[in-house]
């Protein structure tokens, strides 16, 4: 989407958006206090399970002696373990996956996501359009205690052939290896852990029948890269990620086509396909989680992007992140910011001058959004229905800084495309949800649309 000077900003999608967020204001329950000490004890619990759990994998690697007493647990381990991550099949997913403290279950497991959407945009009916946008299937393995591994295949747009648009492609394939209750290393295709969204991308993990603009127009939700990581929790709720990996590869990059507009680094990633690897890259995230409910963190990525091709200027793509969670009883407020840059841009676009989309010197985007959780009473089994009405506020520009060509020769840096979505997820199980909402764009309002989504995950 290439945003467009267009008509003032109207306030009505902004009264809608503030009206939504009072209605579920009132829904509050006056128990505050009741459901904050039930949260609390639902922590701790989890908390000193998951070290009866570290201690039982730390006994099967090293069994005492016949005979021998068991060991004690030191004095106040379940304090100082780290608080647990939220469950994985359901929408509001709070943080990255913790390392395994013991395997459990089959050593072989599959698993599978997907989502089917209608956009309809509110202007221009002939452009309405339904998707298979993904389908993928998961295989884990267990090799032993201490190693697994994890790949991923990903279909997209139903039908992937020559003449058709879909694609098939491997979203993550590496092996773990746990050196350490609480120290694990990766080797292979990953995820890049920068954002909230990018380790966590399912259709039950995300408000919204499409993922938000700041996390797919400036961090290129999925994004994956090949490389070795180091992943390791500490006390106090801190997990720490960090490693070398492929990176970018700017000789990518179209200037006819207008590809670099919708995002910059999706226009010149390479997702381990023959990828060029003269120039790697570091990367390091760090997530805080000691207070229940909350999540704080961030992440940076940097690597040479020319990949030693002769005649192309050396260049730097660096990409920085800052988020926070928290989900105080029902609520689910996020808040994240990024800006990528790269470097020597100038030198770069001086033989492209003349086609429509030279390479930016700085892009950015945050957003602001706010959820509702709520369990409705149904036949689907006790645990009833889900119901989350959300609304989402956010800024991004794909081009906010050109490097200087000279008079007359420099791109304008392209507009702010700010977008308001109001809508709900309605979870069958905590595993299928149906998605509606609304999408309102400023300054290109054509683009405002209803978007339909239909999701699930296991």
């Amino acid at each position: 989407m290439t945003p467009v000077p267009g008509a003032p900003f109207r306030r009505r999608p902004i009264r809608i958006a503030a009206a939504l967020l009072v209605a579920t204001i009132a829904t509050v329950p006056t128990a505050r206090a009741q459901d904050a000490d039930l949260l609390e004890r639902v922590e701790r619990l989890t908390r000193e399970l998951q070290d009866l759990k570290a201690e039982l994998a730390r006994r099967a690697v090293q069994p005492a002696a016949p005979g021998a007493p068991a060991p004690a647990a030191a004095p106040g381990a379940a304090a100082a373990s780290p608080p647990a991550a939220s469950p994985p099949s359901t929408a509001f997913i709070n943080g990255p996956a913790a390392i395994d403290a013991e395997p459990t279950g089959p050593a072989t497991v599959l698993s599978s996501y997907g989502e089917l959407n209608y956009n309809r945009p509110r202007g221009d009916a002939a452009n309405t359009q339904a998707d298979v946008r993904r389908f993928v299937i998961g295989l884990q393995h267990r090799f032993d205690a201490r190693t697994k591994m994890v790949g991923e295949v990903e279909f997209e747009h139903a039908v992937t052939s020559a003449d058709d648009p879909g694609e098939a492609e491997i979203e993550q394939a590496y092996v773990e290896h746990q050196f350490a209750p609480r120290l694990a290393a990766r080797a292979g295709l990953f995820l890049i852990p920068l954002g909230l969204l990018n380790e966590n991308h399912e259709p039950t993990a995300y408000y919204g029948v499409e993922r938000n603009f700041v996390e797919t127009a400036i961090i290129p939700t999925t994004w994956r890269e090949g490389g070795v990581q180091l992943v390791g929790e500490l006390d106090a709720g801190w997990t720490l990620q960090g490693g070398v990996s492929t990176g970018f590869d700017l000789n990518k990059w179209d200037a006819t086509s207008g590809e670099g507009r919708e995002s910059p680094l999706g226009a010149v990633h390479q997702e381990l396909a023959l990828a060029r690897a003269r120039d790697l890259s570091l990367f390091a995230a760090a997530n805080w989680r000691g207070i229940p409910g909350l999540r704080l963190g961030g992440g940076a990525f940097t690597g040479g992007a020319s990949q030693g091709v002769p005649g192309t200027v050396r260049s730097r793509v660096t990409l920085v992140e800052l988020h926070a969670r928290w989900t105080p009883g029902p609520w689910d407020l996020s808040v994240q910011a990024a800006r990528g840059t790269i470097s020597n841009t100038a030198a770069f676009n001086a033989p492209l001058v003349g086609n429509p989309t030279l390479v930016p010197a700085r892009f950015d985007g945050a957003y602001l959004q706010a959820a509702y959780r709520m369990r409705i009473a149904g036949a689907n089994g006790a645990g009833g229905y889900g119901l989350a009405p959300f609304a989402r506020i956010e800024s991004f520009n794909t081009g906010r800084r050109y490097a200087d060509l000279g008079a007359g020769l420099t791109p304008d840096p392209l507009p702010t495309t700010r977008v308001i979505t109001t809508g709900v997820n309605f979870e069958l199980t905590r595993e299928v949800v149906l998605k509606a909402d609304i999408q309102w764009f400023h300054p290109d309002t054509t683009a405002n649309r209803l978007n339909l989504g239909l999701g699930w995950s296991f």
